[in-house]
């Protein structure tokens, strides 16, 4: 997100630094869990750079490590999902997290703003995991629209990249 606290993947600092810590933390992952926008944005970016690769190592990484993790799609509108290990959410969005997160097995990421937003109302976060990036848009996509009630974190721990670029990782408190 922007420093303003806005969602814009254009504005990003996308260097091989930041590839490379997604890449470790989704091959710590167990599941990803996307929105229909979300998903359609990653799902026409991805496969192709796995089928030709960029030359660049931590994209081209990227590419393999987001195609082959597990990724749960929460849409009204998608009647099914094309992408590798990609499969769509039938139920309601709080009853399949909630059964999700008593499965055993490695953590969960939330990769669309409008999810975290509606994981966050249903106080299913237990784990934040923000990347500012030095850079102020202005307007956009809000990351914490329409929240409902106060949430209070637990700083665990912070990274700074060479960008500027800074990863925030809080627990929730409640």
């Amino acid at each position: 997100m922007t420093l303003d606290g806005f969602c814009d993947h254009t504005a990003a600092i996308a260097d091989d630094e930041l590839h490379q810590h997604y890449n470790e933390l989704l091959s710590q992952a167990g599941t990803i869990i996307f929105g229909r926008i979300t998903y359609q944005l990653m799902e026409s970016a991805w496969p192709a750079i796995v089928k030709n690769p960029t030359g660049n190592k931590p994209i081209d990484e990227f590419a393999v490590i987001i195609q082959n993790i597990p990724k749960i799609v929460f849409s009204r509108t998608l009647t099914d999902v094309q992408w590798e290990n990609a499969i769509l959410a039938k139920g309601d969005l709080k009853e399949e997290i909630a059964e999700l997160k008593k499965q055993p097995g490695k953590d969960i990421l939330v990769g669309s703003p409008s999810l975290i937003i509606a994981l966050t109302n249903l106080n299913l976060i237990s784990e934040y995991q923000l990347c500012v990036h030095p850079v102020i848009v202005g307007s956009g996509l809000p990351l914490f629209k329409n929240i409902t009630d106060r949430v209070i974190l637990n700083l665990l721990k912070t990274k700074t990249l060479s960008s500027g670029a800074i990863v925030l990782c809080y627990e929730s408190a409640n």
